[in-house]
């Protein structure tokens, strides 16, 4: 029987990843290049939010002690989100959205097909649903990364330092601490390290058509296990969690 609290500590970390970067792609709303790339981000974000709400809500239930969805997501302080700093990372120009898009669907294509299979009925339930979601953003990305990369001398420009600049942030995706290794012997987690090797070949693919060079692997960031985060969370929780803390317990 798995650890109750570790469990929990599993589904902050899956339900704060999709919170964090819905909120980050719902700021393109009114603002992307094309009106047809405005509704696909706005899109993104209403799968990621409803992922969010179905994770935090088990998460709740299991904790135990009467939190909702909505208590995990706007009654939490900084040091209490679990997210990948990638997720929180500013959207930047369009080709920066569109290359963390392609790095991190590819990654969630991995986590969640291998979670469809978790003993665990509720994640493997969410999982299904949402690698659906998670196939059409990654192909959505990659047609842009390979458009934008292959295109003008410009957007090749851009969409190459993306990359440069987005990669140090990866290596966190494939990290593993106590938490997962117990959940991975109950079979109710993934051993995210090893869906390195097939991401690693999907993305050196698509940079490679998109005449990108694939960055070196170097230094790379961490924390987000232990609450450590970059300072732009703040900023967004200062935002999403607003009318919560202006009128606490209010209730339409």
């Amino acid at each position: 029987m798995a650890d109750q609290n570790n469990l929990f500590k599993y589904l902050l970390r899956l339900g704060d990843n999709a919170l964090v970067l819905s909120h980050r792609l719902s700021e393109w709303c009114s603002r992307a290049p094309l009106i047809e790339e405005d509704l696909a981000l706005t899109n993104f974000s209403l799968d990621m939010i409803g992922r969010a709400q179905a994770l935090l809500k088990y998460a709740g239930e299991v904790e135990g002690k009467g939190r909702t969805e909505d208590d995990l997501a706007y009654k939490r302080a900084e040091r209490q989100f679990y997210n990948h700093l990638v997720m929180e990372l500013p959207n930047g120009d369009f080709a920066f959205t569109m290359a963390r898009q392609l790095l991190v669907s590819a990654f969630e294509c991995l986590l969640f097909e291998a979670l469809s299979n978790s003993k665990d009925e509720t994640i493997a339930a969410i999982a299904a649903k949402t690698l659906k979601e998670v196939k059409y953003h990654r192909a959505h990305a990659e047609d842009w990364v390979i458009r934008l990369g292959d295109g003008t001398e410009e957007s090749y420009q851009r969409m190459q330092h993306a990359v440069n600049a987005l990669w140090m942030y990866t290596g966190e995706l494939f990290e593993a601490d106590e938490v997962d290794a117990e959940l991975i012997r109950e079979g109710i987690a993934v051993d995210q390290n090893s869906l390195r090797p097939q991401w690693q070949e999907y993305i050196g693919q698509v940079l490679t058509e998109a005449k990108l060079q694939v960055p070196a692997d170097g230094y790379m960031q961490t924390g987000s296990r232990k609450g450590i985060h970059t300072e732009h969370l703040g900023h967004i929780l200062s935002e999403m969690q607003y009318l919560q803390r202006a009128y606490p317990d209010a209730t339409w």
